[in-house]
């Protein structure tokens, strides 16, 4: 299993960016990875998220979200091509002047013929770009 935890700081309050993060059909107009997402069983605070991302190959899996607006949310694995496991969570923390703390944390299992080096460099190069790509959204004030 491959795993990440990274933060960053966002000039916008706490609500605002659990807003854009729960936006998940707008995900493909700042994730370039991202080609499409539908959601579906929506339950109150849980949803199913389907992707269809970009990485090396295209493949789909879809991940199970429960929200806990404004503090962030968590995901667990429901099926998807070439992973075994995908679990984390966005942890959102407000500073005293008015920012946010976004703590963003990932694991991910795939398959056995995926080597583990290329799934480590996969989860480390791309988690600063992701991070990099909703502070920009947030702070730009597109999508509201």
């Amino acid at each position: 299993m491959a795993s990440a935890t990274r933060s960053i700081v966002i000039n916008a309050p706490v609500e605002r960016v659990f807003d854009v993060i729960v936006d998940y059909e707008r995900y493909p107009e700042f994730l370039t990875e991202v080609k499409s997402i539908r959601t579906s069983a929506r339950e109150g605070n849980q949803v199913n998220i389907h992707y269809e991302v970009d990485v090396m190959k295209r493949i789909h899996y879809t991940l199970h979200m429960t929200e806990d607006r404004p503090r962030g949310l968590q995901w667990t694995f429901v099926e998807g091509e070439v992973m075994k496991d995908n679990r984390g969570g966005w942890v959102l923390e407000a500073t005293p002047e008015g920012k946010t703390n976004a703590i963003y944390t990932v694991e991910v299992t795939l398959g056995l013929l995926v080597p583990k080096p290329l799934v480590h460099a996969m989860v480390e190069s791309s988690l600063p770009k992701m991070l990099e790509s909703f502070k920009k959204r947030i702070e730009g004030g597109a999508g509201r």
